[in-house]
């Protein structure tokens, strides 16, 4: 089923597991870059384009300690009426984000990069339309009773896989780029560079 390992800049529970369940065996290896100093040196650059730079960034910082291996970087930022969201600092950044996305349509962009020596040689983005319920203050707070700090990781403040899909209404995308990473595309460029068997 797979021909080689593939290293997986991320620590991220949601994108290990997508992997694993998918059966790509990996090695996941955090990276380690300013990801605000980048966001805020791209400045008004659409965002698809700005997760695909994390994306890649990440791949390309964890590539530099693994020569000749194949580096899978992902990345998702959140666009709420034009602004974008990224982590909440705390728990009462947290309730602004949510106070500023209730009513709202958010708009989830994750994207993916493969790297090989610091190669960018694949790249993709995709973008998921979240219709975010009307959200009282009683249960944000009693949201984020349940769900902090488990969700302090997460942009947008939400684990679909939990709490977090009481929050919508609706979803109009793709559910592994909700869940934070362009799967189906991925395993398809994993085929395309010999990590998969096609």
């Amino acid at each position: 089923m797979q021909t080689c390992e593939l290293v997986l800049a991320s620590q991220s529970f949601s994108r290990r597991t997508m992997l694993g369940n998918a059966g790509v065996i990996h090695k996941p290896v955090p990276a380690h870059i300013n990801e605000r100093a980048l966001e805020d040196s791209l400045g008004k650059t659409p965002a698809p384009d700005v997760a695909l730079a994390l994306a890649s960034a990440k791949a390309q910082a964890v590539s530099a300690d693994h020569p000749g291996a194949l580096v899978l970087g992902s990345d998702s930022l959140v666009v709420v009426d034009g602004r974008r969201f990224d982590k909440p600092t705390d728990r009462d950044n947290a309730a602004d984000h949510l106070r500023a996305f209730s009513g709202r349509v958010m708009e989830l962009h994750s994207a993916a990069a493969l790297v090989r020596d610091g190669a960018v040689v694949w790249g993709h983005a995709d973008v998921a339309y979240l219709h975010v319920h009307t959200l009282s203050d009683a249960f944000i707070a009693a949201y984020l009773d349940a769900e902090w700090p488990e969700v302090a990781g997460c942009v947008g403040v939400f684990r679909l896989e939990a709490l977090g899909v009481r929050l919508f209404e609706k979803i109009d995308g793709d559910h592994f780029t909700v869940l934070g990473m362009p799967l189906l595309p991925v395993l398809n460029a994993l085929r395309q560079h010999g990590v998969l068997i096609p």
